[in-house]
């Protein structure tokens, strides 16, 4: 490219951050906007499944792949599936020396995301209201301080709930039938020892109907729960969801007749419940080009958490920023960057939607064999849920 471009990146996720790092590698210069006051002032989120044909990639891209072997859990692939009544249907374990789809906690791959990039390429606490293209070229990114600055590329890597959407498309998420409950066991293995015997060193997952119970371990004996379950979005009408004991006592009627161990999962938290609805962008969800302006991500391609959406956030990173350093103006960038990323996204939305149907139907069925008769097709589905707290409204 022969002039360098001011580029400017919306979100400090995992998408944003890898994006940001290939550029400075490659000397091109780049500033984040992050609406957080800095990196600890809200929860991350839990763990993630890094694969090796897309998040792997990009990790590599960004020069940081031997940082995130150091600090993943390769024993994090192992998977066991239940039935309502808690028996072992089936209990996947990685083989010696696979690397296929190691765990991080999201939290782990941020802060090594941060720490790669030149001091001061994040400006912290600055948040965005809209972006707007500029008359020629480029687009002007407007803050909710009433400033406003121009760039030659904006990407909108904002999550669900983009800022920078809204110039390319007039798409909104919409509720996906599914809600998550999260909860939390700290100090699993001493204080938890049946939550523990449940999870081992990975996921487990329990199912029947149109329920599940997740468990993922974490790091530092750290798991976090997730009930899982289709009903409309206000399934919690007239319930205070501060109250912990009211949600429980929710719950544990949503799952009467599951086994007394898996109960545990609700009946044995620590703190309190946090409730995440699940939302999606449009099949296919596309856009006429606006120069200057693009989107990675969940702002993109919003689908179900089934273990796809980080690594598709970090590979529509680190190839957005290699589209701008291997061609001489952003829109050939974008030429190459959006004919390669769009398809993929609608592709990988069409999979997740079968998958979460195929986890949840929607179906009143409870019967014993719906866990047994779990597809080969879609197992495991890592990394369900790979819920953050960007997911909720």
């Amino acid at each position: 490219m022969p002039r360098t471009p001011r580029i400017a990146i919306v979100g400090a996720g995992p998408g944003g951050l890898v994006c940001a790092r290939v550029l400075q590698r490659h000397g091109v210069p780049v500033t984040v906007f992050e609406r957080e006051a800095d990196p600890h002032s809200r929860p991350q989120g839990g763990t993630l499944d890094i694969h090796e044909e897309t998040g792997q990639i990009a990790l590599r891209a960004a020069g940081v792949f031997d940082a995130f072997l150091a600090l993943s859990r390769a024993d994090g692939q192992e998977w066991r599936l239940y039935d309502r009544r808690a028996i072992l249907i089936r209990h996947d374990q990685a083989a010696e020396g696979d690397l296929s789809r190691p765990e991080i906690d999201r939290g782990q791959l941020r802060t090594l995301l941060l720490d790669s990039l030149a001091p001061g390429t994040v400006r912290w606490g600055h948040c965005v209201r809209a972006v707007t293209p500029l008359a020629h070229s480029g687009a002007r990114l407007h803050h909710h301080d009433r400033t406003a600055e121009d760039f030659d590329l904006v990407i909108g890597a904002d999550g669900a709930w983009s800022q920078v959407r809204p110039a390319l498309s007039d798409a909104q998420p919409s509720y996906a039938g599914v809600t998550m409950v999260e909860a939390h066991f700290d100090d699993v293995d001493h204080r938890h020892p049946g939550i523990a015997h449940l999870v081992g060193p990975g996921t487990m997952l329990a199912k029947a109907g149109r329920r599940s119970l997740v468990l993922q371990r974490n790091s530092n004996g750290h798991v976090r729960a997730y009930a899982i379950f289709r009903a409309p979005q206000d399934w919690h009408a007239g319930l205070d969801l501060a109250d912990t004991e009211a949600v429980r006592a929710r719950l544990l009627a949503q799952y009467q007749g599951w086994h007394e161990s898996l109960l545990e999962i609700v009946r044995d938290n620590e703190g309190g419940f946090v409730n995440r609805p699940m939302f999606v962008l449009p099949v296919p969800h596309t856009w006429q080009r606006v120069p200057g302006i693009t989107l990675l991500g969940d702002a993109a391609h919003l689908m179900p958490p089934v273990g796809v959406g980080a690594n598709l956030a970090l590979l529509d990173g680190a190839e957005l920023a290699q589209a701008v350093i291997d061609h001489p103006t952003i829109d050939e960038a974008l030429d190459a960057y959006e004919g390669v990323m769009l398809p993929r996204a609608l592709d990988n939305a069409k999979t997740a939607e079968q998958m979460l149907t195929t986890l949840l139907p929607d179906t009143d069925t409870d019967t014993d064999s719906d866990a047994a008769a779990f597809p080969d097709a879609i197992w495991p589905a890592n990394a369900l849920p790979d819920a953050s707290p960007a997911r909720t409204s």
